[in-house]
C-alpha cells in the first residue's frame, strides 16, 4: 500500500486467516480501500483505517466475516489485524496495523497479515487525540494494490 510517506509490504497469512486475506484480496482489487483514512491512530497502540466513511461505523457491501483467531500469532508491532464490532464474527473491510505489542488482542482479533517493509511509513501516520483515538483531517491510504507471489 501505498502511504504518503511511502509503500508499505503486507505478507498475507492466508494459512491463518483464509477467509479475512480473501477478503483483503476482493477489497483490494475493487479499488475499496484507495483514499479510505485512518481514522483511529493511538500513539504506541495501532493506526486503524479501511472504512470508506471516517466514522469508525462503515465497511463494505459483503457480508461480515466469522471471526479466525490464531495461536500461531501474537499481536506485535507490524501484525495486521481486522476490526470489529463486540461480536467476533462482525469484521468486514476496517483493519489495524500495530505500532507496538498489545497482547491483550491475542484471541480476540483477526491477524491476516504482517508489514515485512515500511514500517518507516506506517510509523508517520498522523495521530488521534484523546482515547479514541479519532484523528481530524487523518491521512489517508492512498493507493492499494496485489503483487504477485
Amino acid at each position: 500500500m501505498t502511504l504518503k510517506d511511502g509503500d508499505v509490504t503486507i505478507e498475507l497469512l492466508p494459512e491463518v486467516a483464509p477467509k479475512h486475506v480473501e477478503r483483503i484480496r476482493t477489497l483490494v482489487g475493487q479499488g475499496f480501500y484507495d483514499g479510505t483514512p485512518f481514522h483511529r491512530v493511538i500513539e504506541g497502540f495501532m493506526a486503524q483505517g479501511g472504512d470508506p466513511t471516517g466514522t469508525g461505523t462503515g465497511g463494505s457491501r459483503l457480508p461480515d466475516l466469522p471471526a479466525e483467531f490464531t495461536n500461531k500469532y501474537r499481536f506485535i508491532r507490524g501484525v495486521c489485524g481486522m476490526a470489529r464490532s463486540q461480536s467476533p464474527n462482525s469484521a468486514n473491510s476496517q483493519f489495524f496495523i500495530m505500532f507496538a505489542p498489545a497482547p491483550s488482542l491475542d484471541g480476540q482479533y483477526t491477524i491476516w497479515g504482517r508489514v515485512v517493509a515500511g514500517m518507516d511509513a506506517v510509523d508517520k501516520i498522523k495521530r488521534g487525540s484523546g482515547s479514541s483515538g479519532m484523528v481530524q483531517n487523518p491521512d489517508k491510504l492512498l493507493r492499494a494494490r496485489l503483487q504477485a507471489a
